[in-house]
């Protein structure tokens, strides 16, 4: 038995192993991120699940009544690494199985991980049983730390790569920079920033030889990859979406970027628990760190209907500045919209400048907030040279992946609206707005939003009131603010039981279908699992 015992262990113990390095490569090895995961549900429920605890209460009794109780808890343990085995096997069966992206950075920790699991089960075999089965319960226990401990400890070694690889970024910039009129053009804020890069890609494409980092590449090592990589000296744009998790990195990677032109789409409480504060997120962020690096004659556009990207504005005076905005009523944009049309399959507008120029626009994405996003990049492009009438061809060239909210059929004609990538309290309440043009049942599926800080609470309790004024049936896939969610949403005028916990995808699609007709529409908000899209989509 205690053969068998120690075989079930290992295979479970490198299922594990793989999930801890899947977890800390989601959360971009950034300790705070990794950290903030185990204030949620979900992460609570990891640490404290019930095998766990068996587990834990089984070492404590083998340590101190080993004589006694050995021989009633080997079968019970035998038993709980016979049901984690058929766990592993179903998940690898259906492909649920929880494992990194394959990098060097991730073959490299699972291999040193691996290693230092096949050492310790090469120690143990030398104890007899009963020390045995202890040892192997306090490393499955503890293997959370072990793998952290991995990765923490070869940061330092990740660190001095990081940095080499963006001082050669850096130089590799600066000798395009001094071949041809390369512009390097850097996009930050809490929200928005991929869809403008995409939308600005594909406009200045138009005229222009351009290179833009790839879908959500935002990171340094991310950025300073895709020019070592990509980056040929006959592009005359760049353009880099720049996000950050603390204080000073957009500072950092617009160390080795020397952007020309920065861009900040908007700002909120996304990811506050990480920059410990608004002074620390408003310098990252919040475009300042972005607005000091840019040269005397570069040019800074942000967004003025957000009043921290105002606030930058105002008070940034070394540099060219441009505002857009969806009205001109509030303050005197540089460009903004008018005749604004929302469709279900796609927006039109009339833009707007000082001079009093103006152009019918369409492109088929989804939402208000797009027009925002659209207006952005339009003054940009404009300011690099291009005019209306080839922007605006350009424009209709824009594809809704490109948006990252897409517009699908599901089953029994139910409209299925895929905005899954991420989520932040903005982007939530414009794809409401986007629904809300339905006239038939409105269902939002979305998880509670993770890393907002003290203001979490309120934050949810706010989006529950536009839930309930917008839809029909919310159903709510974690735990962590339900509470909050649930009584805005009352207060908005949502019946009570029209509000659902449920997480199973199997479930939640299973209610839909009783619900839901053909003519209505279902939002997806956020990190909801791929199963539920492929039970919802045709």
């Amino acid at each position: 038995m205690f053969i068998l015992l120690s075989t079930l262990w290992f295979i479970w113990m490198l299922k594990y192993i793989l999930f801890w390095l899947y977890l800390w490569q989601l959360k971009e090895y950034h300790l705070g991120r990794f950290i903030d995961h185990f204030r949620t549900h979900k992460g609570k429920r990891l640490l404290f699940d019930l095998a766990q605890i068996f587990k834990f209460i089984s070492i404590l009794i083998l340590l101190f009544y080993n004589n006694i109780f050995f021989v009633y808890l080997l079968p019970i343990i035998f038993i709980v690494y016979i049901g984690e085995l058929f766990l592993f096997l179903k998940a690898l069966f259906t492909g649920s199985i929880k494992r990194p992206i394959i990098t060097v950075k991730s073959l490299f920790l699972t291999l040193v991980s691996f290693v230092f699991l096949i050492l310790f089960f090469a120690w143990t075999a030398k104890f007899v049983d009963l020390f045995q089965t202890i040892l192997l319960l306090v490393f499955d226990f503890f293997a959370v730390f072990m793998v952290s401990a991995v990765v923490l400890f070869f940061q330092p070694f990740f660190v001095l790569f990081r940095k080499n690889v963006l001082r050669k970024a850096g130089k590799k910039i600066e000798k395009i920079k001094s071949m041809n009129k390369l512009k390097v053009i850097a996009i930050t804020g809490s929200y928005g920033k991929t869809s403008t890069k995409e939308f600005l890609t594909k406009i200045l494409s138009k005229k222009f030889e351009v290179l833009a980092t790839k879908n959500h590449q935002n990171s340094e090592i991310g950025i300073a990859k895709c020019i070592l990589e990509n980056l040929k000296p006959e592009h005359q744009f760049f353009i880099a979406e720049v996000g950050a998790y603390n204080k000073g990195k957009v500072k950092e990677v617009c160390s080795f970027l020397k952007p020309d032109v920065g861009l900040v789409t908007g700002v909120n409480e996304q990811h506050m628990a990480l920059f410990g504060s608004l002074r620390n997120l408003l310098s990252a962020e919040g475009g300042e760190e972005l607005a000091e690096a840019l040269p005397k004659n570069g040019i800074l556009i942000v967004n003025g209907d957000n009043k921290y990207c105002l606030n930058l504005y105002k008070k940034s005076n070394n540099v060219r500045k441009k505002l857009y905005s969806l009205n001109n009523n509030t303050i005197e944009a540089d460009i903004w919209a008018e005749d604004i049309s929302i469709k279900t399959k796609y927006v039109s507008f009339v833009a707007v400048n000082r001079n009093k120029e103006l152009m019918h626009f369409e492109a088929q994405v989804l939402g208000k907030q797009n027009v925002q996003n659209l207006l952005g990049a339009i003054l940009t492009a404009r300011e690099l040279g291009m005019d209306f009438g080839e922007i605006s061809e350009a424009c209709k060239n824009i594809k809704q992946e490109q948006a990252g909210m897409l517009l699908q059929q599901g089953k029994l004609g139910i409209d299925i609206v895929d905005s899954s990538y991420s989520a932040n309290p903005d982007g939530v309440s414009a794809d409401l707005d986007y629904i809300s043009i339905y006239p038939n049942k409105r269902i939002i599926i979305m998880p509670c939003l993770i890393e907002l800080g003290e203001r979490a609470g309120q934050i949810h309790e706010k989006i529950g009131k536009k839930i309930g004024r917008v839809c029909d049936m919310a159903i709510i896939t974690s735990k962590d603010y339900f509470k909050e969610i649930k009584e805005g949403a009352v207060a908005g005028g949502m019946e009570e039981k029209k509000i659902l916990l449920l997480e199973n995808p199997q479930n939640i699609s299973a209610s839909i279908m009783l619900y839901a007709k053909s003519g209505d529409v279902v939002l997806l908000e956020g990190r909801v699992p791929v199963k539920l899209l492929n039970l919802l989509a045709e």
